[in-house]
């Protein structure tokens, strides 16, 4: 049976002491679990000789995702050793808390200079031809060197590191370069119908830093709730929320992890929570009747209540993007809309022309939300559904759309959307819909038929687009979502569980689409050896 390193490492350091005589200055643990030296010796310990120094793994980097070019050289590789190893980078540069934070996974020192055998040192290079979220990653005589044009790419090359010494002990001897194939990989959480504590969001974001995912997307209002602080409007928020306290401590984590949040208020459609407040913004069928959840967008104070909270949360979340929904207004889903919303029908003509209808006045809506997610410095992002053509009105084009179904109103085949010259976020509802409680024929996917059969490229059913629309420029990513349609279906512990395979089988193929090199069997084996001993 193979030892762990550390009892080899400390069996020679035993026999050496009894051998020499020489006496070892003990190191004590701090607080946050990183070895510093006691007070009463501040010198550093006594570089030790290579052949005191732990082997680590043959083969390649046991990793998920695998990385995309290994190098092998002839040599022992790399492995931990108690008492030696230091994570070296300047303690006053962009990499100290990417350091710091690898040094307490490993539990060992850190230093600012000096790299010696048994280390992992972190390098920046602007010449590095890494890309943004690249690095390469080079074992050679017992130590590690990972350098990256920025420091996402060198926080990635801890996440191999961290991922190798859980699999396999260490890193064999040899050179990785790595980068992903596609800039946006990420997880949509639903927490406005199933309510998610902020410490769980929190473990689900270390749990995508070590899968490589650079994207949380968190569905914050729906019929059921409203999971947000608000001061521009506290009447909508429900009883179960984030503060902005807590949101704010799970931006400053998901910064430190390299992951952007992504808020979305989603209208004109699923609004129930907000309108419960706002009873005079609900829509009205001919009949007088209420359409649950559906905003009246006739009406300008229904913009402006939308807005209000945009600009709010535009604000609060730093990020690049804000997400606007635009799904499933039940208005357009209507056998007959015009019949059954006469108001509705009756504004889209007085703005737009006699030709308009309802789809003209509710294009005019998502662009008005655009317009001012641009004001607060997002990028909007919108779902498929809610992008219509052949209008009166056309969707202003600086958005990007994220496709989930072709089977809503309004929903067309991704390559005409890819024809007018959008770009496209995976979130094939046959793939990557985990819905609580499986209704309406989705069922929990399970990760393997996205490790065996979807590529970031097969938006919709199980065929790709087009040759010529595919790759990052055309389909810049993709997310698993996690919706709450029925809450109460499974746990918060359960719901972990069910996504933790789905996440990982979508972090390898957004990180590199090509056919896997491991067999699904082998993929879980080894996705239980690296995430058996996870942080967070």
């Amino acid at each position: 049976m193979r030892q762990a390193p550390w009892r080899i490492f400390a069996l020679v350091v035993a026999v050496f002491v009894m051998a020499t005589g020489t006496f070892l200055v003990l190191t004590q643990r701090s607080e946050t679990g990183v070895a510093s030296p006691p007070s009463a010796t501040p010198t550093q310990p006594p570089q030790s000789p290579t052949a005191q120094l732990p082997d680590g793994p043959g083969g390649e980097p046991q990793t998920i995702p695998a990385v995309r070019s290994f190098d092998p050289a002839e040599g022992e590789g790399w492995a931990p050793a108690e008492g030696v190893t230091r994570v070296v980078a300047d303690s006053d540069g962009p990499l100290d808390g990417t350091a710091d934070r690898l040094a307490e996974e490993l539990d060992v020192r850190r230093a600012d200079e000096g790299a010696r055998p048994g280390d992992v040192e972190l390098k920046l290079d602007e010449d590095a031809d890494t890309g943004r979220e690249g690095y390469r990653l080079v074992t050679r005589d017992h130590r590690v060197t990972i350098t990256g044009s920025d420091d996402a790419g060198v926080f990635y090359g801890t996440r191999t590191v961290i991922q190798s010494v859980r699999a396999a002990g260490g890193l064999p001897e040899g050179t990785v370069s790595d980068r992903p194939d596609r800039p946006q990989r990420g997880l949509l959480l639903d927490i406005a119908r199933k309510f998610y504590p902020a410490d769980w969001i929190e473990d689900r974001l270390h749990e995508m830093a070590d899968l490589k995912l650079n994207q949380l997307q968190l569905h914050l209002s729906d019929d059921q709730g409203f999971r947000v602080e608000s001061s521009s409007h506290p009447e909508v928020v429900s009883e179960e929320h984030l503060t902005k306290d807590q949101v704010r401590h799970l931006l400053s984590v998901a910064d430190s992890l390299h992951i952007t949040v992504i808020p979305e208020i989603d209208s004109p459609g699923h609004l129930g929570a907000v309108l419960a407040a706002h009873p005079d913004l609900q829509l009205h069928r001919a009949d007088g009747s209420v359409t649950e959840g559906a905003i009246d967008i006739s009406k300008p104070a229904a913009g402006r209540l939308v807005d209000d909270l945009l600009r709010e949360y535009g604000d609060l979340f730093p990020g690049r993007y804000l997400h606007l929904g635009g799904d499933e207004y039940v208005a357009l889903m209507s056998s007959d809309p015009e019949a059954t919303y006469p108001d509705l029908a009756a504004t889209a003509r007085d703005r737009y022309g006699e030709n308009a209808g309802i789809a003209d006045l509710a294009t005019a809506w998502l662009n008005d939300r655009a317009e001012t997610a641009r004001d607060v410095g997002k990028t909007p992002q919108v779902w498929n559904d809610g992008m219509f053509a052949d209008g009166e009105v056309e969707p202003d084009h600086d958005r990007q759309v994220a496709y989930w179904t072709g089977r809503e109103a309004g929903a067309r085949e991704p390559s005409e959307y890819l024809e007018e010259g959008f770009r496209l976020i995976n979130n094939n509802s046959e793939y990557l819909y985990y819905v609580l409680g499986q209704p309406n024929g989705f069922t929990y996917p399970t990760g393997q038929r996205i490790y065996e059969e979807w590529t970031p490229d097969v938006l919709r059913g199980t065929s790709p687009v087009a040759e010529r629309f595919r790759g990052a420029d055309h389909v810049p990513g993709g997310r698993l979502a996690v919706w709450g349609d029925v809450p109460d279906a499974q746990t918060e512990a359960e719901v972990a569980e069910g996504i933790r395979l789905p996440l990982a089988a979508l972090s390898q193929k957004l990180w590199n689409p090509d056919r896997p090199r491991l067999s699904w069997q082998e993929f879980t084996a080894l996705d239980s050896r690296v995430t058996e001993a996870g942080t967070g």
